[in-house]
């Protein structure tokens, strides 16, 4: 049976994940971290897109992506087969270093575009890897944190929804205790029940 094709257009959002086969780690230092981050920055300048959070966890990765002229599958194609290349050579593997196809949630709303960003960044804190995310640096909080718009993090269109003094704002809401169905865990089903 042929693969669902995924729905695509110029301006498309995103949440993109990918897990290391059979859930294995995909960073084993941050060296491999760095990598992976380079290959993002090289992949953003081939095929232009915009990303407006990412994280790295130890097995898996969130982007939150925004496309321009080229669809994820051309993106992460290139991202992943470099990374793959990278991996296998410094660590004698062969195969893949990925599970399966990535999974691209369509953010069709701007409430489900800040429950993204949201997820992504308190992921290091909800895995216990951090107890403070200032101390966590393999995703962008800290661009958002520090206001720091970089080559590889675009945080003007996130910080259009909150107002000043934004960056405090933005802290209020990803640290707001969420008492109605909290997004988090939905995404987080959502994401188990594709076996991401």
């Amino acid at each position: 049976m042929p693969r669902k094709k995924r729905i695509w257009f110029p301006g498309a959002k995103y949440h993109i994940t990918s897990r290391g086969i059979r859930r294995t780690s995909l960073f084993h230092d941050d060296n491999d971290r760095i990598e992976y981050l380079r290959l993002l920055e090289e992949t953003k300048f081939i095929y232009p897109f915009i990303l407006h959070a990412y994280c790295l966890m130890t097995n898996h990765i969130h982007l939150q992506l925004e496309t321009i002229d080229q669809p994820t599958g051309t993106i992460m194609k290139y991202l992943h087969s470099a990374y793959a290349t990278y991996f296998n050579r410094k660590y004698h593997y062969s195969g893949h270093v990925f599970e399966s196809r990535y999974g691209a949630e369509l953010i069709d709303s701007v409430a489900y575009e800040l429950e993204v960003n949201k997820y992504i960044h308190l992921n290091p804190l909800r895995a216990n890897m951090v107890q403070d995310l200032n101390d966590y640096k393999w995703s962008s909080f800290l661009n958002y944190r520090y206001a720091d718009q970089s080559s590889l993090v675009t945080t003007d269109r996130i910080f259009t929804f909150f107002r000043a003094p934004k960056v405090d704002s933005y802290l209020h809401y990803l640290h707001a205790n969420v008492k109605e169905a909290d997004r988090y865990t939905v995404i987080k089903q959502e994401i188990i029940k594709r076996g991401e």
